[in-house]
């Protein structure tokens, strides 16, 4: 959308929004109800306006990203529809940038009175993104003008043939067509209805993993350990992830090298050959003499931690091998079918000279340089990673007992299954009940969910985001609670009202624990974490550079990822403590 129309629509705003109230979204989108899925789930209203039809979808048991471009219509669309389940968002097509960060994916996506607002040479980009926001199985309706333009709003000419023709290209069905008359009665106006099916993930990246994971050649575990390290970064680090282009994501490179570190040590200390030549730590192309002297638990290798000395010059180098082996092997050899084109393509930077102090924050990655992932590959990653990970976990496993049969070693079968987990930190809010324990001795402090004051006796601190479906003891996602009201949570997930209800609270705790606090390493911890696990920036590690990100940024952030993790992983909601 062109930044005049934009404008456009700016300085029109309250009467606009006036004139879109006038109707309700029943008179304007009946025609779209017998293709709504009818469990709800999660909407996409692009283009979204004044909000009626975001708040006609919530009410049809959708929770709904509202996408405008227009800061006054976004501000008028919030006044009238602040339902917390609505997420309002800045972004607009052809690109859907700030949108697209967000790895999410809906079952429902409309694009009301927008298409032409679009430019002719923009619509295929535009229409690949929004099939790219789209479940298998999922519906695009779309409303397009027809008829002469608004002087203040340009428009171009959008017609039905076009339309067809992408989703021809696309292997998209059309469900639904037809041509209607203008509900506001304007002369000369009529609007194209158009709803159209997804069949299934569309993108092949589906098949690229099956491929990868269960049909390519394999002299090692290299390409399986790449693989796994991206859907470990996809899964728990996307906030240190850049939008390349259309195509593609970028990734720090030293963050894919930390992650590979993190998948081999317990298995090399559990002498599980990784080649079929391969013992104990000979014969693997990543171990250097570095390796032997980083004496750390995987458990200490994650963002955010700080190593100084011996300890950090064995680190720098051990990642630096890491990332010269992903690159010459599996990086290189991991192609799409039939041809030798790289699906990962990296650039690396110049070795930098060794620090006796490493922070693992998102700038150290970057210098190593970065690796890019195509975008419908990501999105996979993102959204499966339930189900990808246990299959790369089955085939690395395979792999790992073929190599010890060719050898004639036996192992247990329990050494390897443990050794083959992701080490997550163990379930931990010690430092957490410190700090409030010592806050409760300064002042009164009060349960996020239920708003009454705690005590030394009552008070509980529990993972806003449920440890049993994402496991992360980030100091964002670990608030002070009642012990009661944490019992009746439990492993549930808050829903959108209960979320939006404790807003003030959450980030009042956020405030006096971390952000305004005396502790620096807490303040700087904070904004790491946040930074690293949830989308808040636009550009390259600005949390850590501007530590005074505001609050209200970290919690839109958390709202969205709150929506994936419900649409993604299906987690049973909490309606609040009652």
């Amino acid at each position: 959308m062109s930044r005049q129309s934009v404008d456009g629509y700016d300085e029109q705003a309250k009467m606009l929004v006036e004139r879109y109230e006038a109707l309700s979204f029943s008179e304007v989108h009946a025609w779209l109800f017998p293709f709504l899925p009818e469990s709800g789930g999660s909407a996409l209203d692009v283009g979204a306006g004044s909000g009626r039809d975001a708040q006609g979808l919530l009410e049809r048991g959708f929770e709904v990203v509202a996408v405008e471009p227009s800061s006054g219509m976004r501000q008028e669309g919030r006044k009238r529809h602040p339902d917390p389940a609505i997420l309002w968002i800045d972004d607009a097509l052809p690109g859907l940038d700030q949108l697209m960060r967000r790895s999410l994916s809906f079952d429902f996506i409309l694009v009301s009175a927008v298409w032409m607002h679009v430019s002719p040479e923009d619509r295929p980009r535009a229409f690949r993104k929004l099939l790219s926001l789209m479940k298998p199985g999922a519906v695009l309706a779309m409303t397009i003008r027809q008829g002469p333009s608004e002087p203040d709003r340009p428009m171009y000419e959008a017609s039905l043939s076009e339309l067809e023709k992408l989703a021809k290209t696309h292997g998209v069905s059309i469900l639904h067509q037809s041509l209607e008359p203008d509900r506001l009665g304007r002369s000369g106006v009529s609007w194209i209805h158009v709803a159209m099916k997804f069949p299934d993930d569309g993108t092949g990246a589906l098949p690229l993993l099956r491929h990868v994971i269960l049909k390519s050649d394999k002299s090692s575990t290299y390409k399986l350990g790449l693989l796994r390290s991206v859907a470990r970064i996809a899964d728990s680090a996307c906030g240190m992830v850049a939008i390349e282009n259309d195509e593609r994501v970028s990734i720090p490179l030293g963050l894919v090298g930390l992650f590979w570190i993190r998948l081999y040590k317990p298995l090399v200390s559990a002498g599980l050959p990784q080649t079929p030549a391969n013992r104990g730590t000979r014969g693997l192309g990543f171990i250097g003499d570095a390796w032997h002297h980083l004496n750390v638990s995987p458990l200490d290798l994650r963002p955010g931690m700080r190593f100084s000395g011996k300890s950090a010059h064995a680190l720098h180098q051990t990642i630096q091998d890491a990332v010269d082996t992903i690159t010459k092997m599996p990086a290189h050899y991991m192609t799409y079918p039939g041809t030798d084109n790289p699906v990962f393509k990296v650039r690396k930077n110049r070795s930098r000279r060794i620090s006796d102090l490493v922070l693992l924050e998102e700038s150290y990655f970057w210098s190593f340089g970065e690796m890019l992932v195509p975008l419908p590959l990501w999105n996979a990653l993102s959204r499966y990673d339930a189900w990808i990970e246990p299959a790369l976990q089955t085939e690395w496993m395979r792999l790992i007992q073929s190599y010890l049969d060719r050898q004639g070693v036996e192992k247990n079968p329990r050494e390897m299954i443990q050794a083959m987990q992701w080490s997550d930190p163990r379930r931990d809010v010690s430092t957490v009940r410190e700090i409030a324990q010592t806050f409760l001795e300064k002042q009164p402090m009060f349960c996020v969910w239920s708003g009454k004051k705690l005590t030394r006796t009552t008070i509980d601190i529990d993972h806003c985001f449920p440890w049993a479906a994402w496991p992360c003891d980030d100091l964002w996602n670990l608030l002070p609670t009642k012990g009661k009201v944490n019992r009746n949570k439990s492993d549930r997930l808050p829903s959108s009202r209960v979320l939006f209800d404790a807003a003030e609270r959450i980030m009042e705790w956020w405030r006096s624990a971390y952000t305004s606090g005396e502790n620096a390493l807490f303040r700087k911890r904070f904004y790491i974490e946040a930074g690293g696990t949830l989308v808040i920036k636009n550009d390259r590690f600005p949390v850590e550079k501007d530590p005074a990100l505001p609050l209200e940024q970290i919690f839109e952030a958390l709202s969205f990822k709150r929506l994936s993790l419900k649409a993604d992983q299906g987690i049973e909601e909490w309606d609040g403590p009652g």
